[in-house]
């Protein structure tokens, strides 16, 4: 009896480890949960499945993989909708959201198989030649048919799960290589970057960059490097300093990945007034993004495109308020790194991206549609949409990303982003992050 109750907290934890990977995590990283799971078709709150949750989301890859191990789109929730008639309803709901009609496409596909197959097994002889034989009623062939059909979905599970541990076996094996390469390639790349990478340290003496694979060490070069690149005009906000890039670095990737790519360009400049809420001090007047002159002393953070300079506000940054400092930071560098890696006065893609700017124009049509019909967006949101020119909008929307992030955590923030900006999260995270991760030198 123990050992049952065991299994059954080990399952519970199983489906709650999925259920919070659907909302904030990659697939990737819950694979081995997923292998764990005995019945990828249970039931969770109101009835939902897996498959229920990750179509309501609109997460591609993991309603694909869903599929793939066998999810049921028949199986309907407390309010009576199955995967299909939710895909449906969300396309409704959004329809210039390019995940959600994909799901649609996958589930629509899935079901339509689903049905043939149910259409051939009805259709095929259930009774022998021998017409002395008892005819069976309806209702029996029906069982029989849904019987047979729960049974191939139990056999395709067991195949999934078979082959999930033949994949974890080759996995093992080439484990070995795949560690050799890695040393092979970071020897190299540390190799040529010691070579060339001689440069000035503060006081004059010449220094060797050593690259290094260690992420404790990464983290503290990266913090070191934007330190050096940290100016403290008025005050003594070392320390504060310090700690708001380690928590940037440390919060998320969302955010580490521009302290990572900031800390490796020679450009960056970073004015900070640790003495004053405001950066009027430093500097008295600011042009923004929408060309209009204003006064320095109403600005917590701002970033200079033309000298490429973020001045920053610092003061009472403790507790709470750090937050509120901390997302400011963020938002100021983020808008700095946007405008060195792709060139285009602060746009989150490259000028003639035409592509990347169809989906940047489709996201910030999508989000204006929400606030018009009076939906909930998170304040950073609707700062960016209240902006009068173009480039300033989407230059604050893509800032707004990292701004939440920073303010509201990891998890909740990128909750929030994927509740209300799914497609906007989907493009800093594939565009931005990725841009700014394979520019680092770091």
């Amino acid at each position: 009896m123990a050992s049952n109750i065991s299994a059954s907290g080990a399952d519970q934890f199983v489906e709650e480890r999925l259920l919070a990977g659907l909302v904030t995590g990659p697939l990737l990283q819950h694979k081995e949960l997923l292998d764990m799971l005995e019945d990828v078709d249970v039931r969770g709150m109101r009835q939902k499945t897996l498959l229920h949750v990750g179509v309501g989301l609109g997460k591609t890859d993991w309603v694909e993989e869903l599929l793939a191990r066998g999810a049921d789109t028949d199986i309907t929730d407390d309010s009576q909708q199955n995967a299909l008639s939710s895909a449906e309803e969300m396309v409704r709901q959004f329809p210039a959201d390019v995940e959600r009609s994909k799901v649609l496409n996958l589930v629509s596909l899935v079901h339509r198989r689903d049905q043939v197959i149910m259409r051939r097994l009805e259709a095929s002889p259930s009774r022998s030649a021998d017409h002395a034989t008892p005819v069976a009623s309806p209702e029996c062939d029906i069982a029989s048919l849904k019987s047979s059909v729960d049974s191939l979905r139990r056999e395709m599970k067991s195949l999934v799960r078979q082959l999930s541990s033949s994949l974890e076996e080759l996995k093992a094996q080439v484990c070995g290589r795949d560690a050799l390469l890695r040393c092979l390639e970071e020897s190299m790349t540390s190799t040529a970057e010691d070579l060339t990478a001689v440069k000035v340290g503060l006081g004059g003496e010449a220094s060797l960059s050593q690259p290094t694979s260690d992420p404790a060490r990464s983290r503290q070069e990266c913090v070191d490097a934007m330190m050096r690149k940290t100016r403290i005009v008025y005050g003594s906000g070392v320390d504060e300093m310090r700690r708001l890039y380690e928590r940037l670095y440390d919060g998320d990737e969302f955010t580490a990945c521009i302290i990572k790519y900031l800390s490796g360009d020679v450009r960056v400049k970073v004015m900070v007034d640790s003495e004053s809420e405001y950066i009027g001090r430093m500097k008295e007047k600011v042009v923004d993004l929408d060309g209009t002159e204003e006064d320095g002393s109403e600005w917590i953070s701002f970033c200079d495109f033309e000298i490429e300079t973020v001045y920053l506000g610092a003061k009472d940054c403790s507790g709470e308020d750090e937050k509120v400092v901390c997302c400011r930071l963020a938002g100021a560098l983020s808008q700095l790194s946007l405008k060195l890696v792709f060139d285009n006065e602060g746009r989150p893609y490259s000028k003639g991206d035409v592509e990347r700017e169809r989906e940047w124009m489709r996201a910030l049509d999508e989000l204006e549609e929400r606030e018009k019909r009076g939906e909930g967006l998170d304040e950073d949101i609707r700062y960016a949409l209240d902006w009068k020119t173009l480039k300033a909008k989407v230059c604050w929307l893509a800032a707004a990303v990292p701004l939440i992030i920073a303010y509201d955590g990891s998890t909740e923030g990128r909750s929030i982003l994927q509740q209300q900006a799914p497609l906007l999260l989907s493009l800093y995270s594939n565009n931005v992050m990725g841009t700014l991760l394979a520019s680092a030198k770091r």
